[in-house]
């Protein structure tokens, strides 16, 4: 199953919590898992967090203010967030492919303004309030099942297959055969499901792969993987390792 590595949270910054738990069986083949991130004190300075792309669409809830929710997904390059010195956000990490609600909806950046489109996302975020984090299973597990309901979260047997067979996907050739579809087909369905083009959506998760296997099974030679990897994360994997908790 694909795992994407979570992003960048500096080694040197103390007290910031990152917590991650699956979901129940049932929804695993929609979610890859639930998080928190939240400060445990009040920061001496702002943390800065380094989101970097994994072809996932987040739920995100803030705590501190309850308005404040959203739909979030990255491209093909990070984003750098500055979360200040005191949060808490939780959030439903979705697999590639799966949310087939309003594209309109998705923010590629930090979202800091009260939500204000369709979904229940303001009520949810007042029901999670004042739970630690294991007691907001239920609650996020219902909203998903919600959505599932709706056709807002469905199953997506193309990035399945593709997420399934990564270890043999090197080109967008590659990606259409495991996929079962020929190149212009596979160009218009990802697109309309996901977003990405073929293309992108394979250096996405050939970066996150990076970090699991070595880089010349998925890259030419180091000097296009550094390339790559540079333009995805804003650092040299070297960088990265020494920098970020991976």
């Amino acid at each position: 199953m694909y795992d994407p590595i979570k992003d960048g949270m500096d080694k040197a910054v103390r007290f910031v919590r990152y917590m991650v738990e699956k979901p129940p069986e049932h929804l695993s083949a929609w979610v890859h898992c639930y998080w928190e991130l939240r400060t445990e004190v009040t920061l001496a300075q702002d943390f800065h967090l380094r989101a970097i792309p994994d072809a996932c669409v987040n739920i995100l809830f803030n705590q501190v203010d309850t308005d404040i929710a959203g739909v979030t997904a990255l491209r093909t390059t990070y984003e750098m967030l500055n979360l200040g010195t005191s949060f808490h956000y939780v959030g439903i990490q979705l697999l590639p492919g799966v949310w087939q609600g309003d594209p309109e909806e998705i923010a590629d950046q930090f979202v800091g303004t009260p939500y204000g489109g369709s979904l229940p996302l303001v009520a949810v975020g007042r029901q999670l309030a004042g739970r630690d984090f294991a007691g907001m299973r239920d609650v996020l597990s219902d909203l998903l099942q919600r959505f599932i309901d709706a056709g807002l979260v469905v199953s997506n047997a193309v990035t399945a297959r593709i997420l399934a067979g990564l270890d043999d996907i090197r080109t967008v050739a590659d990606m259409a055969a495991v996929a079962g579809l020929s190149s212009r087909q596979l160009q218009r369905t990802l697109k309309q499901t996901t977003g990405f083009a073929p293309h992108d959506l394979l250096k996405v998760l050939r970066m996150q792969q990076s970090f699991k296997q070595h880089y010349l099974d998925l890259y030419a030679d180091q000097s296009h993987y550094i390339h790559s990897f540079r333009k995805a994360t804003g650092c040299t994997p070297a960088q990265y390792i020494d920098r970020f908790d991976v």
